[in-house]
């Protein structure tokens, strides 16, 4: 049977009706931009992470651009990245004035590690962003340890818990999300928010989202036009209560497939100790991950390779592109391969990935 990636329907078809009742309540009212819907949402998200600040922007990217700037980051500065990951997260530096530098990831666990960050600060670095990648947890403790602030980079993550319970998104100085549709907690278009422990850190951000304004009438600094609308707040907020259940799907779907051998043919994820990934996507390993990824798709499993080319490999960033090879990235990008995860996502499922798995050699 056809296996998809994605399945984003199935789980809100029990939710079509409220969905429907909130997009009619922010029409009924009439406020469309940073309305009470927002105001809701803002303070329902920061509750349900247990964050002081929670703060809706546009969109995932100019999240990360915003909260940078909001912890000070600026021309002259250097801020530390992987290379392994989506390219928006290193895409959002630059328009801080800042640099991006490229360090390396554990080709096992897709993650930066403190010896990798390490490697790359210099008397420059003011934030090292570490990405959450596929919704596993980087450590956020260990490279904050090295001295320098840390950006999360949750886009994959919401939902994720760390081993002693805190949430993706409240384990450094600041975090961002996005809500783009096919994320853990997605939105009917773009939205994003950025999360600190810091109110001061909050209020710049909520300047900055406005033109660097506070009042509309006076401008600080110069800003962005990044603010979540009503409508995405308000199908937010239907979709939030869900979200743990939502994860845990995801994660009796990662059950299902070390329950049907996966791991004797591929490499598994490896998840942080003692955490509880929310698996975005649950991404194997293999020697040969190009062929495997033909044979799935032959076999009529849905599956892709996201970062085959890293992004210090993109023509874009050949500016900045580290001198030194970046070994565990290159290997992570060449042996990764996203196959089916959802929160409906079942057992004969699995078993038929497997089956797919096998029979590609």
């Amino acid at each position: 049977m056809p296996v998809p990636l994605f399945d984003t329907q199935t789980p809100l078809a029990p939710l079509r009706d409220e969905l429907r009742a909130a997009i009619e309540r922010v029409v009924d009212g009439g406020r469309f931009i940073l309305g009470p819907e927002v105001e809701a949402f803002e303070r329902e998200f920061a509750t349900y992470l247990d964050v002081d600040h929670a703060v809706g922007v546009a969109n995932g990217t100019e999240a990360i651009t915003i909260a940078l700037r909001a912890l000070g980051v600026g021309p002259g500065d250097e801020v530390i990245v992987p290379s392994f990951t989506f390219y928006a997260s290193a895409e959002a530096i630059p328009p801080t004035g800042a640099t991006p530098v490229f360090c390396d990831v554990d080709p096992e666990t897709f993650m930066v590690t403190p010896e990798t960050v390490r490697a790359a600060m210099t008397p420059k670095t003011k934030v090292a962003i570490v990405v959450h990648l596929f919704g596993n947890l980087a450590p956020v403790e260990e490279v904050e340890a090295l001295g320098i602030p840390v950006l999360e980079d949750a886009a994959q993550a919401a939902g994720a818990r760390a081993a002693d319970g805190r949430r993706a998104g409240t384990l450094g100085s600041a975090a961002t999300f996005s809500f783009y549709p096919t994320k853990n907690l997605g939105a009917f278009g773009d939205g994003g928010a950025i999360t600190t422990p810091y109110p001061d850190v909050a209020e710049r951000v909520r300047t900055l989202r406005f033109h660097g304004s506070r009042d509309k009438v006076t401008y600080e600094e110069v800003g962005y036009n990044s603010r979540l609308d009503e409508l995405q707040a308000a199908i937010l907020r239907v979709q939030l209560p869900h979200l743990d259940g939502w994860c845990d799907g995801r994660r009796a779907g990662a059950r299902a497939y070390e329950g049907a051998g996966l791991g004797e043919l591929v490499g598994l994820p490896v998840p942080t100790p003692g955490s509880s990934p929310a698996w975005h996507l649950y991404v194997i390993r293999d020697d040969d991950a190009a062929h495997l990824e033909t044979a799935l798709r032959a076999a009529g499993v849905e599956c892709r390779g996201y970062y085959r080319t890293p992004v210090h490999r993109q023509a874009a960033m050949a500016p900045y592109a580290p001198q030194h090879d970046l070994r565990g990235t290159d290997e992570a990008a060449r042996t990764h391969l996203a196959v089916p995860i959802y929160p409906t996502f079942s057992e004969a499922q699995a078993t038929e990935v497997v089956r797919a798995v096998k029979a590609a050699g």
